[in-house]
């Protein structure tokens, strides 16, 4: 049986924490009301008690945009968790999120704190959520450097105090796949169980540029969340990218069996309004969405495509919101793209007009990289108009 998987948006909360984005309420609103277009479960809006702007962007994501799940953090301090429950309040589902570490260099270094310290206010920040709402998430920050053991306590008591969503994330981005998949395979076993009100989640950062691999490991371990970010924006090297992990559950289903509610065609436009809202610009390879994404310069690429797309593209372009027509013409392209490329044009030359503006195209291309659609036109232009002087010249001595 397909296994349904949710996807926990974290662009407003963990994107956001990337050095230099700062976003307004209206930014953030806007970016909310695409991601219920995209059909996301659950839109993490923020961190209400951070800021007043944090605060009232929450507030208004909650009140404006309609149909996933709206998500506020909070530390397990009363006053962070009643800030975020006046955040959350008026949306249509509303969920509160708690946090506290649970590694050994967290306890000893940020939090002062002991294990039992920590058992203590995980049992009482949860239980206050749970005044509150049904739906409580809580996260054992660094789970990945935690030891095993004193992680499945917490859990456990997170559980029994009410929580509904067990997250176990790689905060530093440390794990590899095998240990990530193997981590949350016990939680599964240990905490979960045979409780079918407790989901487990998987927050992965790319440090070691391994976040998908391992948020992908996960699901196959049992994690029934996936938390992203759209474009892998977050804390320095970024999240787990939510349109990688989408798209990689979509084409290999045959690896995973297992299926989102996103609506995958809102991808690229989505993409767009968080890279423009963000001033943070998506690299031109990035996977799924990134400007080269389905672009062919090679010949031998271009030919293919040209014949099948499926020789060289395992996705549909127009399945994430992307252009189907992307042969870009370069040094390295083809008679056969070259062909194609003028019949969108609406140019057909005889043979020989036609080798002459290819070997113009090489040259053009030598120098400059790509040759875009103006100057094929004024490439086609000069040879017609040489070899219409040379007619012309030709005829007057006859």
């Amino acid at each position: 049986m397909t296994k349904r998987v949710q996807v926990f948006d974290t662009t407003l909360r963990d994107g956001e924490q990337a050095p230099g984005i700062a976003l307004n309420p209206d930014q953030k609103v806007r970016i909310a009301s695409q991601l219920a277009r995209l059909n996301v479960d659950v839109i993490e809006a923020g961190f209400p008690v951070s800021s007043p702007g944090d605060f009232e962007a929450v507030q208004r994501i909650s009140r404006e945009v309609s149909g996933p799940v709206v998500a506020a953090m909070s530390r397990t301090g009363s006053e962070d968790i009643v800030a975020s429950w006046d955040a959350v309040k008026d949306a249509e589902s509303a969920r509160l999120h708690i946090f506290l570490a649970t590694s050994q260099i967290h306890m000893d270094h940020k939090l002062r704190m002991t294990e039992e310290e920590v058992l203590i206010s995980v049992k009482s920040g949860v239980s206050r959520a749970k005044d509150f709402t049904d739906d409580v998430e809580y996260t054992a920050e660094d789970a990945t450097r935690s030891d095993p053991e004193f992680l499945m306590r917490v859990l456990r008591t997170a559980v029994d105090s009410g929580a509904t969503t067990l997250n176990v994330p790689d905060t530093v981005g440390y794990a590899t796949p095998g240990h990530y998949g193997a981590l949350i395979k016990r939680v599964v076993s240990e905490v979960k169980g045979d409780n079918a009100a407790v989901t487990v989640s998987a927050h992965c950062h790319n440090d070691l540029g391994l976040a998908v691999a391992n948020s992908l490991a996960a699901v196959e371990a049992g994690a029934r969340q996936v938390e992203v970010a759209i474009n892998g924006i977050g804390e320095r090297a970024g999240n787990a990218s939510l349109e990688e992990v989408v798209m990689a559950l979509l084409v290999r289903s045959d690896q995973f069996d297992a299926t989102t509610g996103v609506d995958s065609r809102e991808l690229f436009r989505t993409s767009m309004l968080v890279s423009r809202e963000t001033g943070y610009p998506v690299q031109y390879n990035k996977a799924v969405v990134g400007r080269n994404a389905f672009a062919h310069e090679s010949g031998i690429h271009q030919h293919g495509v040209l014949r099948n797309r499926a020789t060289y593209e395992i996705m549909d372009p127009v399945s994430v919101g992307q252009s189907p027509d992307n042969i870009v013409m370069g040094k390295h392209s083809g008679r056969a793209a070259f062909k194609h490329s003028l019949a969108v044009l609406g140019v057909d030359l005889n043979p020989t007009l036609f080798e002459q503006a290819f070997q113009q195209l090489k040259a053009a291309a030598d120098k400059q990289g790509v040759v875009n659609e103006a100057q094929m036109k004024w490439i086609v232009d000069d040879v017609v108009s040489r070899m219409e002087l040379f007619e012309s010249v030709a005829e007057s001595y006859r």
